[in-house]
């Protein structure tokens, strides 16, 4: 008996961990996070291989793609979970 006590309480502890991993994944602050250090790697990378003009303009570009497409993907995923 207690070894299935022992097997249901890992159980809720493997629940508790996927959730939180679900709740990270669709956070504001990871996409935030995400943004904003892509914006900064895009902003170095261009200033180190040419001097753009309007750097921090042009750097806004793929972090909007960026955060466009990880918006896209759950009406995505939405349709693909449909047809599975």
């Amino acid at each position: 008996m207690e070894n299935i006590e022992q097997e249901i309480d890992k159980i809720k502890e493997r629940n508790k961990r996927v959730e939180l991993d679900k709740a990270w994944e669709t956070s504001f602050t990871r996409r935030l996070c995400i943004c904003i250090l892509t914006y900064i790697v895009v902003v170095c990378y261009s200033y180190m291989i040419s001097r753009i003009s309007n750097i921090w303009l042009s750097s806004l570009v793929p972090v909007i793609g960026f955060t466009l497409s990880t918006l896209s993907l759950k009406f995505i995923r939405a349709l693909w979970e449909k047809r599975q």
